[in-house]
């Protein structure tokens, strides 16, 4: 066996071991909420909850999952990550997803060794396994945003109904979270508890569009706001809400269909340079290590990503059409 490979798998050995050891003397979640609810109830008294006044400080001040409150005040500084957990509707946390990204890195490179992969392109596939979950978070969330795009009107259709009927918007949002699937019912149904536990609807509107970044529910925000406010019939204003998020949503599929061909064709020009690097490095890998061993193959690599991603820019541009 290679050094580099006893060294992966001492790396992967050591890794899993902390791991372990960690998760076996962490204490439970479960227990820090239990001694807080106590503390806070009166059940348990500081002096006798683990150890005196210090456990009241350690219960009511300290985050219940303080393991990765550092991780998550640093990397709160280059975005809303706990924004991004929520839209996609997973219990990860900044430290989990950092963990499962160092796993799936260090197994993409040991695979990598195992393959024979040059020793120049390990740290790629590295960085690339290490991206995977963070990928796939992303398109869970944009597959549950464009999910509730698409039941917006029939949401807004059934608060209509509701609100001729004689009942409340609070009993509409309940009735919708009852009715309809996810992700539309648990956004609604928040609102609907939120509003039970006394805070005013225009507030619980807001913090929904803060979870859901979507333009048609803005709109319905804000007429409801402007509806209390002023007046009006509101269930009229929701049907034509609704009739237009229709009208969008059929422009939005002719659009698609006009520039399905151009989505295609960059997909081909985008994915051909990578498959023929992998074909030729298949058939002759001296032939291709030449760009990362000489001076000008590294310009000319590096070039070629440049263009690459301009390329993929311009694509873009060129077949988003905003509706």
């Amino acid at each position: 066996m290679s050094p580099v490979m006893i060294a992966v798998a001492a790396f992967v050995g050591v890794t899993a071991m902390v791991g372990g050891l960690a998760l076996a003397l962490r204490q439970k979640p479960g227990s820090k909420v239990e001694d807080r609810l106590d503390l806070l109830t009166g059940v348990a008294t500081p002096t006798s909850a683990k150890g005196g006044p210090a456990s009241e400080t350690s219960d009511l001040s300290q985050p219940l999952d303080g393991g990765s409150a550092l991780a998550e005040s640093f990397f709160e500084r280059f975005g809303n990550f706990r924004r991004l957990f929520e839209q996609a509707d997973t219990s990860l946390t900044i430290g989990k997803l950092l963990l499962i990204s160092g796993v799936v890195a260090v197994l993409g490179v040991a695979v990598g060794i195992i393959m024979g992969v040059h020793v120049a392109l390990i740290p790629v596939v590295g960085m690339f396994m290490g991206s995977v979950p963070l990928m796939w978070l992303l398109y869970r969330r944009k597959r549950r945003l464009k999910a509730f795009a698409a039941q917006l009107p029939d949401a807004l259709e059934m608060l209509a109904r509701s609100l001729r009927a004689g009942q409340s918007l609070g009993f509409g949002f309940n009735m919708v979270a009852g009715e309809m699937g996810e992700p539309i019912a648990k956004e609604f149904g928040q609102v609907f508890e939120e509003q039970n536990l006394g805070i005013p609807l225009d507030d619980c509107l807001n913090s929904l569009t803060e979870r859901v970044p979507n333009l048609d529910l803005k709109f319905f925000v804000t007429a409801v706001i402007l509806q209390r406010q002023t007046g009006g019939d509101l269930a009229e204003i929701l049907d034509k809400i609704g009739e237009l998020v229709r009208d969008r949503f059929r422009i939005w599929g002719q659009v698609q269909a006009l520039t399905g061909e151009g989505r295609l064709s960059g997909a081909v020009l985008l994915a051909l340079p990578l498959v023929l690097f992998g074909t030729v490095y298949q058939l002759n890998p001296d032939y291709i290590m030449v760009l990362f061993t000489d001076p000008m193959g590294k310009k000319m690599l590096a070039g070629a990503i440049f263009l690459q991603l301009l390329g993929a820019l311009t694509i873009r541009k060129i077949i988003n059409i905003k509706v």
